[in-house]
């Protein structure tokens, strides 16, 4: 929360123009803590309310937090065509590998034998790869950070809020209550900076090697289309459309408060 915090006070973002949407799980309170517009959805559905607040009001800048649970299991169609359709927002998803909320069960990135309550011999199925699901449907930028390291992660975030176009972020966020395999020093351990090697992040054919390589984790900016044009830009979404319009009924407001 902090990197989100920071990365948006670099780039210039005031609270009073950040609205920051999350679903359930572990991260969902999140917006109560971000002193800006926020609003704590249903599960799964935080990228279709997050592009309704962005495509009404382009002026805000656009956060979408979430859970690897949240994110890529009810969430997982929502996620592939908000990143197809690239609106310029920010996804950051807390990756705990682990349904934690509800006590520990396992999750779409969980690995193949992680033991749980309702998996005693583990999921014994493929853990769900984001950023290949990211890269299929055509991402113009996706990131992996550790929320342990708060210098990069915030440098991270900052580049994806400054990237024209959807940013996405998987974040490493170990859950110390349920997943004694995925821990801080797992990470820590196994992690590998890219900013430390000679990856391309604008090479298409390099990122996805580097994210099918299920033999290392890595960190750092995977790619990056540099001459991404966002969904506003193309389809000229330029206006304010979130005020009340002329002719509406004297009780739309009230109306509107009826969901809040």
């Amino acid at each position: 929360m902090n990197g989100m915090m920071k990365a948006l006070a670099e780039t210039g973002n005031d609270p009073d123009n950040t609205f920051v949407v999350a679903g359930i799980g572990c991260s969902g309170k999140i917006g109560t803590y971000m002193h800006s517009y926020a609003l704590h959805g249903v599960h799964g559905r935080a990228l279709p309310v997050g592009t309704g607040v962005k495509l009404a009001n382009p002026n805000l800048e656009v956060m979408v937090a979430g859970g690897d649970g949240d994110g890529y299991s009810i969430g997982a169609g929502h996620f592939v065509h908000a990143v197809r359709r690239n609106v310029d927002m920010t996804y950051v998803v807390m990756d705990n590998r682990i349904y934690g909320l509800t006590k520990g069960q396992a999750s779409p990135t969980s690995r193949e034998d992680f033991q749980t309550s309702t998996t005693p011999e583990g999921p014994k199925q493929p853990p769900v790869n984001p950023m290949a699901l990211a890269l299929a449907a055509g991402a113009t930028f996706i990131a992996q950070s550790f929320s342990s390291d708060a210098l990069r992660h915030q440098e991270i975030i900052q580049k994806a809020i400054e990237h024209d176009g959807f940013g996405f972020v998987n974040t490493f966020s170990p859950c110390v209550t349920f997943n004694d395999v995925d821990t801080y020093d797992y990470f820590r351990d196994s992690l590998v900076d890219l900013q430390d090697t000679d990856h391309d992040s604008s090479d298409f054919d390099a990122a996805k090697d580097k994210i099918l390589d299920s033999s290392k984790e890595y960190m750092g900016v995977i790619y990056q289309e540099e001459d991404s044009v966002s969904y506003e830009q193309q389809h000229g979404v330029t206006e304010n459309m979130s005020e009340i319009p002329d002719g509406a009924p004297d009780d739309a407001m009230d109306l509107v408060r009826e969901f809040y």
